[in-house]
């Protein structure tokens, strides 16, 4: 089954844009999430370690490492800290509660001030709401994590036993992963077992600090999960379950379906402590930004595919409308129809097509027509040949019998005393044909379409007076009188040729004129074109019979006869001569006669 072209460049247009759509679709349904959560990390990254710079530059300053930490979650939506050697905020200054031991066991001991971080016991909701279980004077144990004047809080709680505030996962962490929650002996008992490392102290709160909403560090207080991040990283610290290189450290975090990229870069001083920037970036943007992405590809899907439609049947009627174009107008050329052309409307490779059939067609018209004339000529060499053959044949058959008969009398002695008059009609019959062969050679030469002409400047009265010289012999003998109405001018043709035609049409106008008559020859201008007319008088010609008068051996009437002296062929020599000239020719019958007549172009 032949399928159209059209067809085949729609369906293929259709199905290379429907692949190329699946495939985005395919790149943005399980690659795009992962290049850019990807992206958002290496971003990240090297705003981290501008930050680290930034940061180191600060000279410890409190307010210029906020200021960065501000900026740092204005601009990158991440929100980042800086932690010191155990894993504490190292800016929050202002949800912390100082107390001194009640009992000191030495008296460096009586004058010390320990600090507290509040942000692992409480929210900021439950500082803000004044509604805190402590204040300052309270008498409370403590049980935590020693460092120099700095204690991380376990549990905190009254000395009746009862528990106000607890960091639940340092408990779990401590007290040896047991789910069941321990008597307050058993913590005291733990507290002066061998974990020197966590101990419980008795002090009274000399002071205590609660952000009020408003504060430099709000924004990080308020991230609960941020602040759980943080304190798990504080207890892997602690306890030595991180292991943490100087380069930067990814972690990966999920809640509540939610993903998020937790950053740990390390920042090592020279006089041997480390400090940690710490930073949580969540993912959901991404998420949000691939979901939204998926719903609007359902829409944006449909109307590409409408839109792909649209464009392949455009663009294959626009591809396929010229090549049926080419298709049909090379058929008529394979026809040798070359009458239609095909358009070019663009500068391309179907334009240069285009334009290369019409070259081509031009080129095979432009040969098949010479061919064709080439063939025409060669019938017309062919036919001029077998007409050659013809006419000799028919006219050597007379002259060749009356020379058989004359060599037939002499060779059977008949008459003998008319010897002389057998051998003077035998010559005469040879000069005949010898006449008639060169106007039959000279004819054919015309004929064949291979004769040049070349053209002359000469004086065309001058070229009849001459003529008129050369014939008065026989005008004379025929006692013809001969008039001239002449005038000197110059013409452009051939001299010999033309002299030829006015010797023909003279000598034909003293052959049929009868004696005592009078031939007239003229030359006329009109519209920049010398006429020469011969003028006999005598006998008329039938209208129908004047266009025959040029054809070859014509036998008109009883006055065009063999025993007139001609060969026939004097006019149609005339005919291809003057045609060969281009020049414009006739005969027509005059008031008592007939006139023959051609033009030829003047001399500017």
């Amino acid at each position: 089954m032949k399928i159209s072209i059209v067809v085949k460049l729609f369906l293929l247009t259709t199905a290379l844009c429907m692949l190329i759509l699946a495939v985005i679709y395919i790149g943005q349904t399980f690659f795009f999430k992962e290049y850019y959560a990807n992206r958002k990390v290496s971003d990240l990254q090297a705003k981290i370690e501008a930050f680290k710079t930034a940061y180191m530059n600060t000279d410890g300053n409190s307010l210029t490492i906020e200021r960065l930490e501000q900026d740092f979650y204005r601009n990158n939506n991440t929100t980042i800290t800086t932690l010191d050697h155990d894993g504490n905020l190292k800016t929050a200054n202002d949800f912390y509660l100082e107390f001194k031991l009640l009992k000191p066991v030495t008296d460096e001991d009586k004058q010390e001030r320990i600090r507290v971080p509040l942000y692992h016991l409480m929210s900021i909701e439950e500082a803000s709401s004044e509604q805190a279980l402590i204040k300052a004077a309270d008498e409370i144990f403590f049980t935590g994590i020693r460092n120099k004047s700095m204690l991380i809080p376990i549990e905190l709680y009254q000395q009746s036993g009862n528990i106000l505030y607890s960091n639940e996962l340092l408990m779990h962490q401590v007290y040896g992963r047991k789910e069941e929650k321990l008597s307050d002996k058993s913590k005291k008992e733990m507290a002066s077992s061998s974990q020197s490392s966590i101990i419980t102290l008795l002090g009274k709160i000399t002071d205590i600090q609660l952000p009020n909403g408003g504060g430099s560090s709000d924004f990080i207080y308020s991230n609960e999960l941020f602040l759980e991040q943080i304190n798990i990283f504080q207890v892997k610290l602690l306890f030595n379950e991180i292991p943490l290189t100087d380069s930067l450290v990814i972690q990966d975090y999920e809640e509540n379906n939610v993903k998020y990229k937790l950053f740990i870069q390390p920042v090592h001083y020279d006089n041997g402590t480390t400090n940690y920037i710490f930073a949580m970036a969540s993912l959901q943007p991404v998420d949000e930004a691939v979901q939204m992405v998926k719903d609007y590809y359902v829409y944006i899907v449909l109307f590409v595919i409408v839109l792909i439609l649209i464009a392949s049947l455009y663009y294959s009627m626009k591809i396929a409308r010229p090549l049926l174009k080419i298709n049909q107008t090379t058929k008529k050329i394979a026809n040798l129809d070359f009458s239609e052309t095909i358009p070019v409307r663009s500068r391309d490779e179907i334009g240069d097509l285009s334009l290369n059939i019409n070259q081509l067609s031009a080129t095979l018209h432009s040969y098949i027509g010479q061919l064709r004339e080439d063939i025409e000529r060669e019938k017309q060499l062919e036919n001029t040949r077998k007409e050659f053959i013809s006419g000799v044949s028919h006219e050597l058959k007379t002259p060749l019998s009356v020379m058989k008969s004359c060599i037939s009398i002499l060779k059977d002695g008949v008459a003998a005393h008319k010897k002389d008059h057998y051998f003077e009609a035998m010559e005469k019959e040879v000069d005949r044909m010898d006449h008639l062969i060169v106007d039959m050679l000279e004819l054919a030469k015309y004929e064949s379409g291979t004769y040049k002409m070349q053209m002359d400047e000469f004086f065309i009265d001058k070229s009849i007076e001459l003529i008129c010289a050369q014939l008065a012999p026989e005008l004379s003998a025929k006692q013809l009188q001969l008039r001239t109405q002449l005038i000197p001018t110059q013409v452009i043709a051939n001299q010999h040729r033309i002299e030829q035609v006015i010797t023909n049409f003279m000598t034909n106008a003293i052959r049929y004129t009868p004696e005592n008559q009078e031939i007239i020859v003229s030359t006329t201008e009109e519209a920049g074109q010398i006429i020469v007319c011969v003028e006999n008088k005598g006998a008329r010609i039938d209208k129908d019979q004047l266009d025959k008068v040029w054809d070859r051996f014509y036998r008109g009437d009883m006055a065009r006869q063999r025993s007139d002296g001609g060969t026939g062929l004097g006019l149609a020599i005339s005919k291809n001569i003057l045609e060969l000239h281009g020049a414009e020719y006739g005969a027509a019958n005059a008031k008592d006669g007939v006139a023959f007549y051609f033009c030829l172009k003047k001399k500017s």
